[in-house]
């Protein structure tokens, strides 16, 4: 497997330095400003040897990036967040060019355990009312978007398996929220990496559930893997499908 490293910023880094340790090919790193880039864009020329290419840019070029990938019939794993409303066209893109495509709000295999526990959690409160939800993340400053891809996925999940609550309010309040309203905060600020939190609270006690990253390496060892699962792969994927195969049908 040879792979395009497509945005070269502290996540591109990184990815390069796992899949040199891995022993991975790095065919090509595109970045139109970094100096250590080999190529500043997408093109035949600088994916031309590239199987699967990892996208960790920014949300207002990441659809536009698929694009040109899959029209090179290249494999994607797409780390950038921010662009999910468009996920019905690029689930277009993906089946048009016949390509392999895997995406995640996080690629984070701990994130991704931590998932599974919330939707277990959010199944046993679903029946007992006496327990309110609410969730809250915290980035760096320069994260790009706000609430977190991450905490997006949360929030689904959290939707999905209690049927009390309808909807998500990221906004703050002036008002007393509603019962079927889930509030998700989002607090910006230095260097974290990310820390999610989510709470089932009742009069009587606190049930916690927090995720915190120490750095930006389980993010990008998650990429890896992904990369590794997709290769070779045709279709529109989910990390869920990787975790299941990591997993096996028990967990599945």
């Amino acid at each position: 497997m040879k792979v395009g490293i497509i945005g070269y910023g502290v996540m591109g880094k990184i990815i390069a330095g796992i899949l040199t340790e891995k022993g991975i090919t790095i065919s090509s790193i595109i970045d139109p400003v970094d100096p250590a880039a080999t190529h500043k864009e997408i093109s035949a020329t600088s994916l031309q040897h590239a199987d699967v290419c990892i996208d960790f840019t920014i949300p207002k070029i990441a659809v536009a990036n698929i694009e040109k990938m899959a029209a090179l019939k290249k494999n994607i794993v797409m780390g950038t967040t921010g662009w999910y409303g468009e996920m019905d066209n690029v689930k277009g893109i993906i089946k048009k060019h016949k390509v392999g495509f895997i995406w995640s709000g996080n690629f984070s295999i701990g994130v991704n355990m931590f998932f599974r526990m919330i939707r277990e959690a959010a199944m046993i409160a679903d029946h007992v009312p006496e327990y309110d939800v609410l969730m809250y993340e915290q980035h760096h400053r320069r994260k790009q978007d706000s609430p977190s891809g991450t905490a997006d996925m949360i929030g689904t999940i959290l939707l999905e398996e209690i049927d009390r609550k309808k909807k998500i309010v990221t906004e703050s309040l002036h008002r007393q929220i509603a019962a079927d309203e889930l509030h998700m905060a989002s607090v910006r600020g230095g260097s974290i990496p990310g820390t999610h939190s989510v709470l089932f609270d009742s009069a009587f006690d606190t049930i916690e559930l927090k995720h915190t990253a120490r750095n930006r390496e389980g993010f990008a060892r998650g990429a890896v893997m992904a990369a590794q699962y997709i290769h070779g792969k045709v279709g529109f994927y989910h990390i869920d499908d990787m975790m299941n195969a990591l997993l096996g049908a028990k967990h599945a």
